[in-house]
C-alpha cells in the first residue's frame, strides 16, 4: 500500500466501521474530520445529540465516541496504518475527544489482537431477546476480560449473589427512570416506532427492543421478576444471565473515553465467539445506583456498563447514520 496516498473510497470505509460502535438510545454522538496537514483523523463530540437528562455529565457520550474511536483504530490498521491515538488532545477543544493519526506499519492489521476483529464489527450488535442457558465458557471469558485490560479497563463477572445485587439495581434504576417526567420525554424522542429523531439513520426502532409489554415505552427485561411475584412476567429470559461489569480505576473523561474503548473491544470478541449481548447502563444513569454495581467485596473502581451475554436470536440491527452525515470535510 502507498502511505502517500489516502483514498476517499478508504476513509468513508473507516468511518463506517467507526459509526457501527455502540451508543446510548444510538444517539450517535459524535463527528468526523480528516487533518490533511498532520495526516490525522479527529474524532469530535456532538454534544447537540447528548442527553441532557440520563447523561447530564456526558459519561455515556464519552464511553460512545470511545467505542467508536475503537473501531476506528481496527479499520485504520486493517488498510495497512498504524494508528496513533490520543485521547483528549487539546485543552483548550474539549470537543476534540481523540485524534487517531496514520503512521506507515511495520506489520498489517492490529498488533497485539485477535486479527478477525475487523470482520467483526458488522456483525456486531445488541440483542435484547432470550438467550439459551448454555454458559459461557470459562476461556472465553476470560479472554473478553483480557480484551477489557488490554484497554485499560477491568471486566469482573459477577458471582451469583453480586449478580442478583447488580440485576435488583438495575431494576430499581429503570423503576426510577419510569418514573421521571423528563427522562421519559428523552427516551421517547429517541425510541419511536419509525426508529428516527431526526433523520432514518437515528434512534430505535421499538423492534430491536425485545420483548416488551404493549404498554411500555422502553422496556426492560427484568431478570429478578422470577424472584419477585409481584413483578411483570420475565418473558423466557434465561433464569441466570451471564452478566459482567465493566469498570475502571479513575473517573476522569480519559478514563471514560477508555471504557468505550475497552466496551468495544470486549463486544467484538464476544461476537467473534458467536456470543450475543445487550447492554445494560440504567444504573449507570443514577450516582448512589452506580456505587453499588462496582465489583465487590470493596466496591472499588467506577462502573461504566453491565453486560449480559449469551447464546441465542441476533435479532433486529439499529439503523446508523450515513459516512457523509458524520464527516465534517
Amino acid at each position: 500500500m502507498n502511505h502517500g496516498v489516502l483514498h476517499a473510497a478508504e476513509l468513508e470505509t473507516w468511518i463506517s466501521a467507526a459509526v457501527a460502535a455502540p451508543s446510548i438510545h444510538n444517539t450517535q454522538p459524535w463527528t468526523f474530520r480528516l487533518d490533511t496537514d498532520t495526516a490525522a483523523l479527529e474524532v469530535r463530540a456532538a454534544p447537540e445529540r447528548g442527553l441532557r437528562a440520563v447523561d447530564a455529565a456526558g459519561r455515556a457520550l464519552h464511553l460512545s465516541v470511545g467505542a467508536a474511536v475503537f473501531n476506528l483504530r481496527i479499520a485504520v490498521a486493517h488498510s495497512g496504518w498504524l494508528p496513533v491515538t490520543r485521547l483528549l488532545p487539546s485543552p483548550d477543544d474539549p470537543e476534540l475527544l481523540a485524534r487517531v493519526r496514520l503512521a506507515p506499519a511495520v506489520v498489517r492489521g492490529f498488533n497485539g489482537h485477535r486479527s478477525d476483529l475487523y470482520d467483526v464489527i458488522w456483525r456486531r450488535h445488541s440483542s435484547r431477546f432470550p438467550f439459551s442457558e448454555h454458559p459461557v465458557p470459562a476461556d472465553v471469558r476470560a479472554e473478553l476480560a483480557e480484551a477489557a485490560h488490554a484497554s485499560g479497563a477491568a471486566l469482573t463477572f459477577p458471582d451469583p449473589a453480586e449478580r442478583t445485587v447488580v440485576l435488583r439495581v438495575t431494576a430499581e434504576a429503570e423503576q426510577r427512570n419510569r418514573s421521571d417526567a423528563l427522562r421519559g420525554a428523552e427516551s421517547r424522542r429517541w425510541v419511536r416506532r419509525d426508529g428516527g429523531a431526526g433523520t432514518p439513520g437515528d434512534g430505535m426502532p421499538r423492534s430491536v427492543l425485545g420483548p416488551q409489554d404493549a404498554r411500555e415505552v422502553v422496556p426492560m427485561r427484568d431478570f429478578t421478576a422470577r424472584r419477585r411475584p409481584s413483578a411483570l412476567p420475565a418473558r423466557d429470559f434465561e433464569r441466570a444471565p451471564a452478566i459482567a461489569v465493566l469498570t475502571t480505576a479513575h473517573d476522569r473523561r480519559a478514563d471514560w473515553l477508555r471504557a468505550g474503548q475497552a466496551l468495544e473491544h470486549v463486544l467484538l470478541v464476544a461476537t467473534a465467539h458467536q456470543l450475543r449481548s445487550s447492554l445494560l447502563h440504567q444504573a449507570m444513569e443514577w450516582p448512589d445506583l452506580r456505587r453499588k454495581v462496582s465489583a465487590a467485596p470493596d466496591h472499588r473502581g467506577h462502573a461504566h456498563m453491565v453486560v449480559r451475554f449469551g447464546y441465542g436470536p441476533e435479532g433486529p440491527v439499529t439503523p446508523r447514520r450515513s459516512p457523509r452525515e458524520v464527516y465534517e470535510g
